[in-house]
């Protein structure tokens, strides 16, 4: 296959071509150091704080959808055939600011004013979403950026404000969408993508059969789809990540696809993309998906990263274990499907060979004898990683318990089922002091150590309790406190 050796996209208003990129460029240095876009700034360098957000809009199915992102960790090979909004492109061609930007204003909505451009990005996209939010619906498109000095409360009350002074449907994005859409299209070829900058290589595969071409010739590839892990891999250990293989580009792993039986999610479907679907049969799972870091990072980060990177405290592995998920792996033209949590081998290993790939994961729809929950324990409420993911799938058949799957991540090496416990409740009368009995069972499943985010005494006395919360929320509403995160 030829391959085009230069990444085009669109960056505000105007074309870009580059021809000279490596694997480490981010778009935050590509926007700052090389078009001295200095609006977007730089905080964390981790996609926490927010200070770097912009809009990336990308054909999918040949639809034109915009996301926030950070930039920080967005790496700009990873740019082709996209639209990036940047804070200079809200103002009009008549210097007037744009309706968030002057609802902050009037408002009194900054103060430093480092976080503010950040900020206003998140509510520019929520606006452009929603112009009338709830105030739940403005924070949660604010988790993930930090503010130290205005508080929030000014903010919420920009964000409410904005619809008074303006309409999305008068907006430049708006407006220019349909001639957007073509242009992306054009750049959108279907050609493999191959640019380096010296030694370091960049490579987007035209297709999922290309990619599987490409791994077979480039093994050693880092594979990127959101960069939400990789990218600090770049940012904060300096790693050489080079020769990667993009993914998120690839519409058949961004399908995600409901029938009777399954929900069949792509590798590169994100976690925003895959809320709707999972909330729609375990509504639990909204508000545990909202738990996933910030608007940001769920748009960019894919269920199929959270999973192959092995992480035993990521969010994603322990509700797809306990709901009985498995994956599809693929390797040039043959495939096989596991149980995910048979993927799991050990810390830091997995069930994958040289060259293969996680495609897609499948999750069964839920059976009506079956109860569902799912907590993630963290130090901080948003924008946290999990000290304890718990999530429980229990059948109750004529008040007995005829299956039990339990799965936790933060307490082993791996994401784990609880073995011990699952089989204390199975035959068992549903019960609270069933669940109790289970729950003491799990010393035997784990053994869980003590870092900076939890002493192995507390995730164990955490877990444990985890057990009588599931119980209480079961109970129609006659539970002493109604709880909801």
């Amino acid at each position: 296959m030829t391959a085009r050796s230069e990444i085009r996209f669109v960056l505000n208003d105007r074309d870009i071509t580059l021809t000279d990129v490596g694997a480490s460029d981010t778009l935050l240095d590509f926007l700052r150091i090389d078009r001295r876009l200095m609006g977007t700034k730089e905080g964390c360098a981790e996609g926490d704080c927010g200070a770097c957000t912009v809009l990336v809009g990308r054909l999918q199915d040949g639809v034109l959808r915009y996301e926030p992102v950070n930039a920080c960790i967005r790496l700009t090979a990873s740019l082709d055939a996209c639209h990036v909004v940047s804070i200079e492109y809200l103002s009009g061609t008549d210097g007037k600011l744009h309706p968030v930007q002057q609802a902050m204003v009037d408002h009194h909505g900054s103060q430093c004013g480092f976080c503010t451009p950040g900020i206003v990005m998140s509510l520019y996209a929520l606006w452009m979403k929603n112009p009338d939010p709830t105030e739940t619906e403005i924070e949660t498109a604010l988790q993930g950026n930090l503010c130290r000095c205005t508080g929030y409360e000014p903010i919420i009350k920009a964000a409410k404000a904005a619809v008074t002074l303006g309409s999305p449907a008068n907006d430049a994005l708006t407006l220019e969408r349909d001639a957007m859409t073509a242009r992306l299209a054009e750049l959108k070829d279907g050609r493999r993508v191959d640019v380096s900058k010296g030694a370091s290589r960049c490579i987007l595969p035209a297709s999922v059969d290309d990619l599987a071409e490409v791994l077979l010739d480039t093994p050693d590839a880092t594979l990127v789809a959101g960069a939400t892990d990789v990218g600090l891999w770049v940012t904060k250990f300096l790693r050489d990540i080079s020769p990667v293989v993009f993914l998120n580009h690839l519409d058949e792993l961004r399908q995600l696809t409901v029938t009777e039986d399954t929900i069949r999610i792509g590798a590169c479907v994100s976690y925003t993309d895959s809320r709707a679907a999972m909330a729609a049969d375990y509504p639990q799972l909204g508000a545990f998906w909202d738990r996933i870091a910030g608007w940001q990072i769920r748009s960019m980060g894919t269920i199929g990263g959270n999973i192959a990177n092995g992480s035993p405290i990521g969010d994603t592995p322990p509700v797809l274990i306990a709901l009985g998920a498995e994956i599809t792996l693929r390797k040039g033209a043959a495939r096989r499907t596991m149980p995910i949590e048979a993927f799991f081998i050990d810390y830091g290993k997995q069930d994958l060979a040289t060259g293969e790939f996680l495609e897609s994961i499948t999750v069964p729809r839920p059976a009506s004898t079956s109860l569902y929950g799912a907590y993630k324990i963290s130090k901080r409420r948003d924008e946290d990683i999990s000290s304890v993911c718990a999530a429980f799938n229990i059948s109750v058949e004529h008040g007995r318990i005829t299956n039990a799957r339990i799965a936790f991540g933060g307490m082993a090496a791996t994401p784990k089922r609880a073995a011990h416990a699952e089989a204390a409740l199975v035959g068992s009368d549903w019960s609270e002091a069933s669940l109790l009995k289970a729950a003491n069972a799990l010393g035997d499943d784990f053994s869980p150590l003590t870092d900076w985010r939890a002493s192995s005494e507390y995730r164990l006395q955490v877990s444990r309790n985890l057990f009588r919360r599931f119980w209480l929320e079961q109970q129609d509403g006659d539970a002493p406190v109604r709880l909801t995160a």
